[in-house]
């Protein structure tokens, strides 16, 4: 429930309480909200068995986490993976090979002669002769400046 609280995050929660309950009811409230979640815990667990009790025998092994949709959506498609194809199908995708060939279009690689008409080459062309995304176009001539237009500005 709580795996993703930090360190920086729980000495906030800790000042925080201090700051709102004070140094010295802290203790107590700390018990009765130990105390509060030992009773839920208790309450659930015991709904649990009810449950299973009503149930019946061929019940017993029912694991409630199995109402989970994802969990059961999972332990349904591994049970009937075969009968479905899915691994032919998992087998069949390349998720490296599908970005490698759309980075390559976007970079241009997928034109043997290297002259496309794609934005990127008027980008400024490393030495491997793609184009570098992250340097900054050298100036445009003046035939690629757009006129200057003071009411825009």
């Amino acid at each position: 429930m709580f795996n993703d609280i930090g360190a920086l995050e729980l000495v906030t929660l800790v000042i925080l309480a201090v700051l709102v309950f004070g140094p010295d009811k802290l203790p107590k409230v700390i018990q009765d909200v130990s105390r509060f979640i030992r009773k839920v815990r208790e309450f659930s667990d015991n709904a649990k068995e009810d449950i299973r009790s009503e149930l019946g025998p061929e019940f017993k092994d029912f694991d409630f986490e199995d109402l989970n949709p994802k969990k059961f959506v999972r332990k349904q498609l591994s049970e009937h993976e075969d009968d479905l194809g899915l691994k032919e199908i998992r087998s069949s995708f390349n998720l490296k090979k599908e970005i490698n060939e759309v980075a390559d279009s976007v970079h241009g690689k997928d034109d043997p002669t290297g002259a496309s008409d794609t934005p990127a080459t008027s980008l400024t062309k490393s030495p491997s002769g793609t184009a570098d995304l992250l340097k900054k176009p050298e100036k445009p001539q003046q035939a690629d400046r757009p006129p200057f237009d003071a009411d825009a500005t």
